[in-house]
């Protein structure tokens, strides 16, 4: 069976359905819509949404248990078979960054890692969550794509001032050997298997300056596949808005389609 996949972080999902996300849902082919950072409770994505949602969107969402941070949901146009919040983490079971959902064979997770800073308690929770999600996700098998915001730029093409962030959280040895580790236990990166040696295509930009002007940005946003699944990714595009007061979110939608 063929998918559209689509993950975008929408920096709230109340300000995000203002903005432009709910034009966008109702425009965009996707099958499946992964969504990070709603910083929002059920009730309150359910209202923002509510316009998609009796347009025949089906959501399911883990709420975030710090207001205001975090929170991931899947939209998908019928619905999953089953739904789980969460893998198994006695720390991080409750912080609503993961979610996963089965449709048919095939299994579509949504994942948030949040940004760390270097040489700080946030950090060291940074790579405590990154080493509990690898070690369930190198555990996955079958057909099964993971989805979002991973707050890592993978190599030197994933970000634009690369020299200038070489001791900074999302680029940092620590972080890039992670990504490494996923990829040689059977993970495609298939938006970089499908644009490989070029720069980008970068799927977040600051809201400073001239980021998003200049497309000084961020490849951070991912989609890695496993299983036959990871073959059949065909085409992937960041659908980048035209100009900046088009933007919905600091973040693009990416989009892959799986034939």
């Amino acid at each position: 069976m063929a998918y559209i996949i689509s993950t975008v972080n929408v920096n709230g999902v109340r300000a995000a359905a203002g903005k432009g996300m709910l034009a966008w849902l109702a425009a965009t082919e996707a099958d499946i819509v992964c969504v990070q950072e709603t910083r929002a409770t059920d009730e309150q994505t359910r209202a923002a949404l509510a316009p998609a949602l009796a347009e025949g969107w089906w959501l399911a969402q883990a709420e975030p248990e710090s207001k205001g941070r975090a929170g991931v949901a899947i939209l998908s146009r019928r619905e999953p078979d089953a739904v789980r919040i969460g893998f198994g983490s006695s720390e991080f079971g409750a912080s609503g960054r993961y979610l996963e959902a089965d449709f048919g064979d095939v299994t579509v997770a949504s994942v948030y890692v949040h940004s760390g800073e270097e040489g700080t308690p946030r950090q060291d929770e940074k790579y405590r969550y990154l080493a509990e999600l690898g070690a369930y996700l190198t555990a996955r098998t079958g057909d099964f794509v993971v989805s979002g915001d991973w707050n890592i730029a993978h190599t030197e093409l994933d970000l634009k001032n690369w020299k200038g962030n070489l001791k900074a959280a999302g680029f940092l040895p620590e972080e890039r050997a992670w990504i490494d580790e996923l990829l040689a236990a059977g993970y495609v990166d298939v938006v970089r298997q499908l644009h490989p040696a070029v720069p980008g295509p970068y799927s977040w930009w600051s809201y400073r300056g001239r980021a998003f002007d200049n497309d000084t940005g961020w490849r951070i946003d991912y989609q890695l596949a496993r299983g036959d699944l990871a073959a059949r990714a065909k085409q992937a595009v960041v659908e980048r808005a035209a100009a900046y007061d088009q933007r919905w979110s600091d973040h693009a939608p990416v989009t892959v389609q799986y034939r």
